[in-house]
């Protein structure tokens, strides 16, 4: 029992709720004095003494029957063909030989009400990646992920057609509808054990988990599939990474100050020595990049060009200039939020102006507004960045602007969260790609920050 309020209070702590050393000691006082023989008096004394805020109660409630159980297992309902007819079940055993062998032990299964075993509920979490997972908030995704591995889906649409066909051979109606209805009730059934395995599983990962652990997983994660609470911390890890680029970065700066010997100047400055003694010149080798970055912030790109937009503000002293854009349906130029001192407020000003919504991201339009009013931001010295994925919803992709512009550039970068083998449909890429330097995928946190330290480096 120990052990699992002490995985009660790391799946807690592990899910954002703040739980102090003091607060876990009370808990084990307040269990010891209430005894556990009754589960709600339970319950209540855990919760009395770890959730100090009202906000934390439902995340409480959510986890406790996961590590203690519910007092209600998932039931399954009886056979239907326990008080059928030999009639009645001759005409169900040959309905049921027109299906294939592997769908028809499934909807046996069904019919009995055989509830998953353990070995077969394990199976199945191990298919879907349930081992891996530490965010609750997906129990009952993962749970449609085993139900659909199960082949659930097929089954449910083979037992409507098993129904018409019974009716069809001439079983009676209220017999067919009282074998629908117990069928509902042990999918249903079914449904609830897999969803209570499934929690629990998740619930025991985030238990075991160090939060080290759990930030590896987070920054590793894509970010099509993080939540909201996922991305309030990762805004946060990007700061760190930050400081952590800034430093490596001016350090490489510094150290490769003496680059190769140049003659020119070092003639020039030694003209008034008249050659003796003679002062060595060196050409810089690293010099700070001058930037000019535009940024898709539509709906499926908008986290990912959030995160470019914060490491750019935060290593503004690592560049010369940056000249920001974003776009949707139309360019805006964004370089004057960036002008204060806090990232934040730069960037959802950014955000609430150009909200994410129906309208269609047109890249194309975007690019001509580029032309029309910001070209001259383009020189043989400037790094030209583009984040986005390239989808263009049919419309015409500009290429002729983006050719010049990646001739005026000394070099073109593309960052993109989509592979190559996803670059179809209303994705321009595989035409956009032959004009860059190189494009990079950026699909999370890690990649993107390996990118950021790579285009620094250049």
């Amino acid at each position: 029992m120990e052990s699992r309020i002490l995985q009660l209070i790391s799946a807690l702590r592990a899910s954002g709720v703040r739980v102090s050393l003091a607060e876990s000691a009370e808990a084990f006082s307040a269990v010891d004095i209430m005894g556990i023989q009754n589960r709600e008096e339970f319950r209540l004394s855990l919760r009395a003494t770890l959730i100090k805020d009202l906000k934390d109660i439902p995340v409480f409630d959510k986890l406790f029957p996961l590590f203690f159980g519910t007092g209600t297992p998932p039931m399954m309902g009886g056979n239907p063909s326990d008080d059928m007819s030999p009639e009645e079940a001759q005409q169900l055993a040959d309905a049921l030989r027109q299906f294939a062998e592997s769908l028809r032990q499934r909807m046996q299964r069904l019919m009995n009400g055989d509830q998953l075993s353990r070995a077969e509920l394990e199976a199945l979490g191990q298919m879907v990646g349930l081992n891996q997972m530490d965010d609750i908030r997906y129990q009952n995704w993962m749970a449609q992920r085993m139900m659909r591995a199960l082949a659930y889906p097929e089954v449910r649409e083979a037992l409507k057609e098993l129904m018409e066909q019974l009716q069809q051979m001439g079983m009676s109606r209220d017999r067919v509808e009282q074998m629908r209805e117990m069928i509902q009730q042990n999918l249903q059934g079914m449904r609830e054990q897999i969803e209570q395995f499934a929690g629990e599983r998740i619930a025991e990962n985030m238990s075991e988990r160090p939060r080290g652990e759990r930030m590896d997983d987070l920054i590793n994660r894509p970010f099509h599939a993080l939540s909201d609470a996922d991305k309030k911390v990762l805004q946060n890890e990007v700061k760190r990474l930050a400081a952590m680029l800034r430093t490596r970065i001016a350090l490489r700066q510094k150290r490769a100050k003496s680059g190769q010997l140049d003659p020119k100047a070092t003639i020039r400055s030694n003209l008034k020595y008249h050659g003796v003694p003679m002062e060595i010149k060196h050409k810089d080798r690293v010099r700070k990049p001058k930037i000019v970055v535009i940024c898709d912030i539509s709906t499926s790109m908008r986290f990912c060009s959030e995160l470019m937009l914060s490491f750019l503000f935060a290593l503004q002293g690592q560049v010369r200039k940056t000249h920001a854009f974003a776009f949707i349906d139309h360019l805006e130029s964004i370089s004057e939020d960036f002008s204060g001192s806090n990232a934040d407020e730069a960037i959802s000003s950014v955000l609430w102006r150009m909200p994410s919504g129906s309208y269609n991201t047109d890249l194309g339009w975007s690019l001509n507004d580029f032309q029309s009013e910001y070209m001259d931001t383009l020189n043989g010295q400037t790094t030209l960045i583009m984040v986005g994925d390239g989808r263009n919803n049919y419309y015409d992709p500009r290429l002729d602007i983006f050719s010049t512009m990646t001739r005026r550039a000394a070099r073109t970068i593309w960052l993109n969260p989509e592979p190559p083998y996803l670059w179809h449909g209303d994705s321009d890429m595989p035409k956009y790609a032959p004009m860059c330097n190189n494009v990079l995928k950026v699909s999370n946190l890690k990649e993107l920050a390996d990118a950021v330290d790579s285009l620094l480096a250049g």
